[in-house]
């Protein structure tokens, strides 16, 4: 979690006190729900870029040779919305694997399109048609889910080997 983070989740819980001590449980049960997503999106977030760095270290053990780069302060835009969040990079030579996902943070920044809570893409440098628009969802019993959405508009699950195959295309043709 950066700094921006951590300060935008204390103003949150401080606004929600000042809520509940006016009177105002309507507000201080929004901010609260806010929270709540917003903890589902960092934490969908952070697993979606250690899964990948667990497979990237995985294929390196294998003898693949992935570099990787991390940036915690991304933007990318997906439709007419632009994305804020994280951003892992792995390399094999000349290929590259691009993993994005956020969520809007502004109201200028747009929305999720597809009523997620966040957005996220993973992208081969070189190869459009064998990458993967994301949207992360709130399942009913808990924990946020990563879906694969595809372009007729279809979610499927983001399973394991697909991201296998992700990888594995870095450091051998598929």
């Amino acid at each position: 979690m950066n700094a921006l983070d951590v300060e935008w989740e204390e103003r949150l819980k401080e606004a929600r006190q000042k809520a509940r001590a006016a009177g105002r449980g309507d507000v201080a049960d929004y901010l609260s729900l806010r929270a709540a997503n917003d903890m589902a999106r960092t934490t969908g977030v952070q697993w979606l870029l250690e899964a990948f760095m667990a497979l990237a270290g995985e294929a390196n053990r294998a003898g693949a040779g992935l570099a990787f780069a991390r940036d915690e302060a991304h933007r990318f835009r997906t439709g007419a919305s632009t994305m804020v969040g994280a951003k892992l990079t792995l390399r094999a030579g000349v290929r590259a694997l691009t993993i994005e996902a956020g969520w809007p943070r502004t109201p200028g920044d747009g929305i999720v399109r597809g009523g997620g809570l966040a957005g996220g893409r993973l992208s081969h440098f070189g190869d459009r048609a064998a990458g993967d628009d994301l949207l992360l969802v709130q399942k009913q019993a808990g924990a946020p889910q990563w879906l694969v959405l595809d372009a007729t508009g279809a979610r499927t699950e983001l399973a394991e080997e697909r991201m296998r195959r992700h990888v594995a295309r870095l450091s051998h043709e598929k």
